[in-house]
């Protein structure tokens, strides 16, 4: 018996077939025929991408995030969870590697069911009804950038958790790209949300760095060279991770850093803390993957060095 394929299926389908020619440099193929030689691996995708939107849905953002952690990683761990607060207004401040990192950081804040996110305004987020209700959508028109967060500031004034990627950008995962990378992405950190501490003064901020989520292997594939510069070499790569089962091998990490407020000197100390902890976290994590690999010695890949799937 025939059974049909869901809208959302669909939907999402053709988003992904869209992200994949962009991700390999054929965005010019997309009103051709040929782009429905990618549509096979967009579907896989649509499929999982549905599921766990119904599973958000039924279960909630962190039970929904862990179903896809079990299905595009080989596990994640977690280290000073105790740092985060239970309860009370709450900004995560996370690097955005790309990949798992945001379900990988979902899953993490579980202790949180009032998390929001802070996110991009990106059709195929637009596309997962379920996940989107727990979205804060950033506009790219600075009208809708500050209604947005305004919006996040009522949640904060809730009591409510927020999670947000002050490099508005793709960063270098620093397990596979190395720390000096990573610590120079801070950088471009915006300092926006210490607009939170003015506006929510009993706000805390806690930083988060998520790493190990962007296989190596996918990028020394030899078809990344086909594309001419790193940015989209890089995208390429992480499109065979997404599409290919035998770069899903890695164990995500979510580390956070201290709580702080603002103090008398407001968003500059706040953001001299918070790029202070997100520094320290990045090094930190980079000494002890050293020390693991010198200790396995054949365990080539940063993965293989992490504790076994929990």
């Amino acid at each position: 018996m025939h059974v049909s394929t869901p809208p959302l299926v669909e939907t999402l389908t053709e988003v992904n077939i869209a992200d994949l020619l962009d991700s390999v440099g054929l965005s010019r193929l997309h009103g051709t025929p040929l782009r429905h030689l990618f549509r096979p691996t967009a579907r896989r995708f649509a499929w999982t991408a549905h599921e766990f939107d119904t599973r958000v849905g039924r279960e909630g953002l962190a039970q929904g995030s862990a179903w896809l952690m079990s299905r595009m990683t080989a596990g994640l761990v977690t280290s000073d969870l105790e740092r985060v607060p239970a309860q009370g207004p709450l900004v995560v401040l996370a690097n955005h590697p790309g990949m798992t990192d945001t379900v990988a950081l979902f899953t993490s804040l579980a202790l949180r069911p009032d998390l929001r996110v802070m996110a991009s305004d990106r059709p195929f987020l637009r596309a997962l009804p379920n996940v989107a209700q727990q979205l804060i959508l950033l506009p790219e028109n600075g009208a809708g950038h500050m209604a947005a967060l305004r919006g996040a500031a009522r949640h904060l004034r809730e009591g409510g958790a927020l999670l947000t990627f002050p490099a508005g950008d793709i960063e270098p995962d620093p397990a596979t790209f190395g720390p000096q990378r990573a610590v120079a992405s801070l950088q471009n950190w915006s300092d926006s949300f210490a607009l939170f501490a003015r506006w929510v003064p009993p706000v805390r901020f806690v930083p988060a760095l998520v790493s190990n989520v962007i296989s190596p292997d996918a990028q020394r594939h030899p078809l990344t060279l086909l594309r001419r510069t790193a940015r989209n070499r890089e995208k390429l790569a992480a499109a065979m991770q997404v599409a290919l089962p035998r770069y899903r091998g890695l164990v995500a990490r979510v580390a956070f850093g201290h709580p702080s407020s603002a103090g008398p000197d407001g968003a500059r100390e706040l953001s001299a803390s918070i790029a202070a902890q997100m520094r320290h976290l990045i090094l930190a994590g980079t000494a002890c993957e050293a020390q693991a690999i010198a200790a396995h010695p054949r365990r080539a890949t940063p993965a293989a060095s992490t504790s076994p799937r929990g």
